[in-house]
């Protein structure tokens, strides 16, 4: 027999493994490195250790389903992002249910009311309204474990994934200062998410750093993820002291900002620098192809999955927060400011 009171964590404990690593070993799944597996098996056997088959069986009725909360997948930034999920969680055996929230916090709220009536075995969340009461109360309700993606969500203790947005954005921009830019444009949609606030500090922060003084009227944001800004970056490529470089987000206000600069009969990169934040086709189809701040998908698919098995495993662990670096990738459309 096993030694009594010996459980999943002694074992993790002592093969020096997380606990979801360990649960991967016991249950035989297929994506774990030799080398964790033999340190596994070897606390097992120095433990004496056996599975819990009560509690196994309590899992076999597990819904197998995970539900994922994001603002909107036509975004082809949340699309990756979730196929990276999608193909993290499949090896796993679940199978993730998306809802898109699309700016709207009443449907934000009853996707996870849904999430909490159909049993899901986790949730992983990106609600747009991070700041309402009702959207952290409803995920404070849940009973299932909850990754939060890229939110910050005051007053919980969630399992959370940051992604270093204003890092990524200083980086670029220490390289357009490099390049002896100075009138640097950045190009967002309106939002006080995090992911727009972080960014805005990066910006700021990269003028301060440099030693520059900030411009006036480069900061442009449309009204939505989806709006047009062609006309405000228009107006800003006919000033006499027109920007030589723009930070533009996603695939709608990239697409709006080179529309408006062949509009100009302007050339990327010999008239004016550009880079996409985020990585989307039409950013890497593009000739010169879209120079990038992006995070790494498969690196946050694999966080995300670890915490949700880990609190599986044990609700009672410390809310644990993971930040993942956004790093820029020079592709082309980056040059020298003009003469």
């Amino acid at each position: 027999m096993g030694k009594k009171g010996v459980d999943i964590r002694d074992v993790a404990a002592l093969a020096g493994v997380s606990v979801g690593s360990a649960s991967r070993v016991i249950n035989r799944v297929d994506n774990v490195s030799i080398a964790t597996r033999e340190k596994v098996e070897r606390a097992i056997q120095i433990l004496g250790y056996r599975p819990n088959h009560t509690a196994q069986s309590l899992r076999s009725r597990a819904s197998k389903t995970i539900g994922c909360l994001f603002t909107d997948v036509a975004n082809p930034l949340y699309a990756n992002l979730f196929r990276s999920l999608e193909e993290r969680l499949r090896v796993e055996g679940y199978m993730l249910l998306l809802a898109n929230g699309l700016n709207d916090v009443q449907r934000e709220l009853e996707t996870l009311e849904t999430f909490a009536r159909r049993g899901m075995d986790g949730v992983i969340a990106a609600p747009d309204h991070e700041k309402d009461e009702k959207i952290a109360a409803a995920l404070s309700a849940l009973a299932m474990p909850v990754v939060v993606l890229d939110r910050d969500i005051s007053g919980l203790s969630l399992d959370t994934v940051l992604f270093d947005h204003a890092g990524g954005v200083r980086e670029s921009m220490a390289r357009l200062f490099d390049l002896g830019h100075r009138r640097i444009s950045i190009v967002l949609w309106n939002a006080k998410n995090r992911p727009v606030r972080r960014r805005l500090e990066g910006y700021r922060a990269a003028y301060k750093a440099a030693g520059v003084p900030l411009p006036d009227g480069l900061i442009v944001q449309g009204q939505s993820a989806i709006s047009s800004v062609l006309s405000d970056f228009d107006r800003l490529l006919k000033q006499s002291d027109r920007p030589t470089a723009v930070l533009a987000q996603g695939t709608y206000a990239l697409g709006s900002v080179m529309q408006a600069i062949a509009l100009n009969n302007l050339s990327v990169p010999r008239d004016i620098s550009v880079v996409a934040i985020g990585d989307t086709p039409f950013a890497r189809e593009n000739n010169p192809a879209i120079s990038m701040v992006t995070v790494d998908s498969a690196r946050v698919a694999a966080l995300t999955a670890e915490m949700l098995r880990d609190r599986m495993e044990n609700a009672a662990l410390p809310a644990r927060i993971e930040k993942v670096p956004v790093a820029f990738t020079d592709r082309g459309s980056v040059g020298s400011v003009p003469n």
